[in-house]
């Protein structure tokens, strides 16, 4: 029977060092195989947020990947298409401290093999040249910095439900910042992008999601909605980590991961449980999500689709007690709601054209 972690139990009062611990060893070595690219995902992920927060993690607890690390030229050369997943974890054990010049080493090899130059993503484009600049390599396009911040000023794009949009916005925020490091000069139009595509995390209860455009306002220099954090914060202690429990199907660890790290750039508490040893399974508690109904309403007014005060009230009749909250703290949450409102609509028709 699988060992439940009970919420703020005194289990929990497990030290920082003991959590990277065992975080990394069960991702490392208790969840997947190393020859799976989730695996890759997972561990990059994991220690991508512990580098760029500056964790002080003990080289004992980096010693799972010890073994990962020292065959890292191997796999690359062979998994060629994964090189950022695997330059990405080399990189940041030697950053997080591990002993070793193979990041370099394997940055100059992807360099020197062009394979960069196989990426048709503007994206992965911006990922690639971080990578390689962190030691001292380049991926020379001239224009990418400025299609980057052409998409993200397009409030309009994000005031719909996209998930992959909004992920694309965050991500590269992420990227023009280097993780915080610097500013990254967005226009005033990409910041209300950001509070759009908010918006909708928020309406659907996408904790995961609304984590990283909240990372991704304070990299920008802003200070989200306190309604957002507030809900977040909250979040963060309804995870539960089931000790041996991963039966290798998906679960809510990257949401558990992204929360955490908002947790820690917004100065508060981060991994509220204590971390059990092994393969652990990461549940959450699944919000309410209201976009559904709210969209019903908008598409029931019809191609005339008026504004937010108009609609206001057909959509609240849809709505019961907690939603009807929900939607008031996102009102409430922006200035610049109904503004968001009139993309979200999509006023106007296709044949009016």
């Amino acid at each position: 029977m699988a060992q439940i972690i009970p919420f703020f139990s005194p289990a929990a009062r497990q030290s920082r060092a003991a959590a990277h611990k065992a975080l990394i060893g069960g991702f490392a070595m208790h969840r997947r195989s190393q020859d799976d690219v989730f695996w890759l995902k997972e561990n990059a992920e994991l220690l991508n947020i512990l580098e760029c927060t500056g964790a002080d993690v003990a080289a004992e607890a980096l010693a799972p990947l010890q073994g990962f690390y020292e065959g890292a030229a191997r796999h690359i050369s062979f998994f060629r298409q994964y090189y950022r997943f695997i330059l990405s974890i080399c990189l940041d054990l030697e950053d997080l401290g591990l002993p070793g010049e193979t990041g370099t080493e394997l940055a100059a090899w992807v360099q020197a093999q062009g394979l960069a130059q196989a990426e048709l993503s503007d994206l992965q484009r911006a990922e690639a040249r971080r990578l390689l600049a962190r030691r001292g390599g380049e991926l020379r396009d001239d224009g990418l910095d400025d299609r980057l911040r052409a998409f993200v000023s397009r409030p309009q794009t994000f005031a719909i439900p996209n998930k992959k949009a909004a992920y694309e916005l965050t991500h590269i925020v992420f990227y023009l910042s280097e993780y915080g490091r610097r500013d990254p000069q967005l226009p005033q139009a990409a910041l209300t992008s950001l509070e759009f595509a908010g918006l909708v995390a928020f309406l659907d209860q996408n904790a995961d999601l609304l984590a990283e455009i909240c990372i991704a306002l304070r990299y920008a220099g802003q200070v989200p909605p306190a309604a957002w954090e507030g809900w977040l914060d909250r979040q963060v202690s309804a995870f539960t980590l089931s000790e041996g429990e991963f039966s290798g199907l998906h679960d809510s660890y990257h949401e558990y991961f992204v929360v955490n790290w908002l947790m820690i750039l917004s100065g508060r508490k981060a991994f509220r449980q204590a971390v059990p040893p092994g393969g652990m399974h990461v549940s959450a508690v699944r919000g309410g999500s209201i976009l559904k109904r709210l969209s019903e309403a908008v598409f029931d007014a019809g191609a005339a689709r008026p504004g937010w005060g108009a609609v206001k009230a057909q959509a609240e009749s849809r709505l019961n007690e907690e939603e009807h909250g929900l939607l008031t703290a996102a009102e409430r949450s922006c200035a610049r709601f109904a503004s968001f409102f009139e993309g979200f609509a999509r006023a106007g028709s296709a044949g009016a054209a």
